[in-house]
């Protein structure tokens, strides 16, 4: 990319999907050794327009994939992996209604949430917002500035629509959510709102897409020193690291910084109690 990953805050971002490719042929071009002004050069494609397919900020034909990508020395597999993904439905319609309430930065989350297949997400103050209850998301929300409190109402909607990809017949998102004891004992909204919400994750971890574990202080030291952070899965293309910031988001697109994260949710996995204590812990809880 023209930028470093790390600095990769979207606030005006691309469509999802031609975030997607585009983070791919990137990918390709620097595996090459070659410049953007090399692949101009050796593709015959203006800077300006390699520039604009890698960001994703115009559509990418597959002609022009097929002609960088053969000359950037990839496999005829992975030229055709990615011609594929042209033709595929950006999926982001399903979110219109609240496009008004979410930041840029945000849209292109949802929006690659939305295509991914597997979704790592670890937690350390909040319950995720993929598991949380209508009553506790609200709560939440009406807490933060970051939402105008006439959007509130509108947000949590959208947060509540996002949940529906874990229970879809035909594309389910597998859950994997890391959560601290520090969470779930958080005090959110009055106390029974609190306990439905405990029971709620414990309705949810029965879903079929749904893994959820606990980390307690008891459990030791575990590599997740920098907070919350999400690890998105794709069908067809590499994985993406998620770190959102007061106002913005990183997403992390170099091989070896996502490698680092997923290395860190393994750590977390390992250390954490298993699915089925930890479901015996949040049932603790909730009975304190």
């Amino acid at each position: 990319m023209t930028k470093p990953a790390a600095e990769a805050s979207l606030r005006e971002g691309p469509a999802p999907l031609r975030w997607l490719i585009g983070v791919e042929l990137a990918r390709y071009r620097n595996s090459a050794k070659l410049s953007l002004t090399e692949a101009s050069e050796q593709s015959g494609i203006s800077r300006a327009k390699l520039g604009h397919l890698e960001t994703g900020r115009q559509q990418q034909d597959p002609h022009d994939i097929a002609w960088l990508l053969a000359g950037y020395g990839a496999e005829q597999a992975d030229i055709e992996r990615l011609i594929s993904l042209t033709s595929q439905a950006d999926e982001a319609s399903w979110w219109a209604p609240w496009a008004q309430v979410v930041p840029d930065w945000l849209k292109t989350f949802v929006g690659l949430e939305g295509l991914a297949e597997r979704e790592f997400v670890f937690e350390p103050m909040l319950i995720p917002g993929l598991l949380q209850t209508a009553q506790y998301a609200a709560a939440v929300t009406a807490n933060t500035p970051r939402v105008r409190a006439d959007y509130s109402e509108r947000f949590v909607g959208l947060r509540l629509a996002r949940t529906r990809r874990l229970t879809n017949p035909e594309r389910p998102l597998q859950l994997h959510a890391v959560v601290t004891e520090g969470a779930l004992r958080l005090a959110v909204g009055d106390r029974e709102l609190w306990r439905d919400q405990l029971r709620h994750l414990i309705a949810m971890a029965e879903l079929p897409t749904v893994t959820i574990q606990v980390i307690r202080p008891d459990d030791g030291p575990h590599t997740a020193l920098t907070g919350q952070f999400v690890v998105l899965g794709f069908a067809n293309v590499r994985a993406i690291g998620y770190v959102e910031l007061h106002d913005g988001a990183v997403y992390l697109q170099d091989a070896e910084q996502v490698r680092s994260y997923t290395m860190v949710a393994e750590d977390l996995q390992r250390v954490a109690l298993d699915p089925e204590r930890s479901i015996s812990f949040i049932q603790s809880v909730v009975g304190e």
